[in-house]
């Protein structure tokens, strides 16, 4: 059916094919499938009169900052935001805090990287609205499991700001042999610039000589990524 002239039409989850649905995603792949909005949007079930459950949720996430920054959020405030209320915000912190307590009973259980995608599955649905540039590093253990995500820049990641040292700082402190960087284009294009190389190349340099392993860099764009490393730039 033809919508109205000036009304804008907002798919409901159930609109959606069926292999695009958190739900069933979660049943024939696991839920180590699904992007972090994705989770969540099975945990509020429900999305807003101007959004479906899934928009919800990506944006939920990155009004927060990810999931951290949801996990550090008061009561109040995740009642406060549009969308929610205190039915939706009390799953949702009494869901992170499920997360929070099995994590600290076992440590082993800690999200390993073993592609790009995975890491994508961490940070796509924060990173890819934001208005500005941020950089991020994900460090990892010997066994390649996330240790924490550091913000490293918030503004323009390029040649004549970055320092190369403060991309390490957290994973020399915190002895981590490896680490992956992430970063946004606020233009939603997440296709390298030959600054981002260049970038890239000074990361990947300093790491070997900290013996610090450079992964992969991953730009991220609205709702896709790229992999520098899969693409063969800055890791030559």
């Amino acid at each position: 059916m033809k919508q109205p002239s000036g009304i804008e039409y907002h798919p409901m989850i159930r609109d959606l094919p069926p292999g695009e649905r958190p739900r069933e995603r979660l049943r024939d792949y696991g839920p180590g499938a699904l992007s972090n909005a994705e989770l969540l949007a099975i945990i509020l079930r429900t999305g807003a009169a101007s959004e479906n459950v899934l928009g919800l949720a990506t944006r939920v996430l990155a009004r927060f900052g990810g999931l951290a920054g949801l996990a550090q959020a008061s009561f109040g405030e995740l009642c406060a935001e549009r969308g929610l209320g205190e039915a939706k915000a009390a799953e949702t912190k009494a869901a992170l805090e499920l997360g929070i307590r099995l994590l600290s009973t076992h440590p082993q259980e800690r999200m390993v990287v073993k592609t790009p995608q995975d890491v994508a599955n961490l940070l796509l649905a924060e990173m890819s609205f934001l208005e500005q540039e941020q950089l991020k590093v994900v460090l990892l253990n010997t066994k390649n499991q996330v240790i924490a995500i550091p913000q490293v820049y918030r503004g323009s990641v390029n040649t004549s700001l970055i320092r190369v040292a403060e991309v390490f700082c957290q994973a020399v402190r915190d002895n981590c042999p490896a680490l992956v960087v992430v970063h946004n284009h606020p233009s939603g294009d997440p296709t390298p610039s030959s600054e981002d190389i260049l970038v890239t190349e000074q990361i990947v340099a300093a790491g070997k000589v900290l013996d610090i392993e450079v992964v992969d860099h991953l730009i991220i764009g609205q709702q896709r990524y790229v992999s520098l490393k899969e693409q063969g730039l800055g890791f030559g």
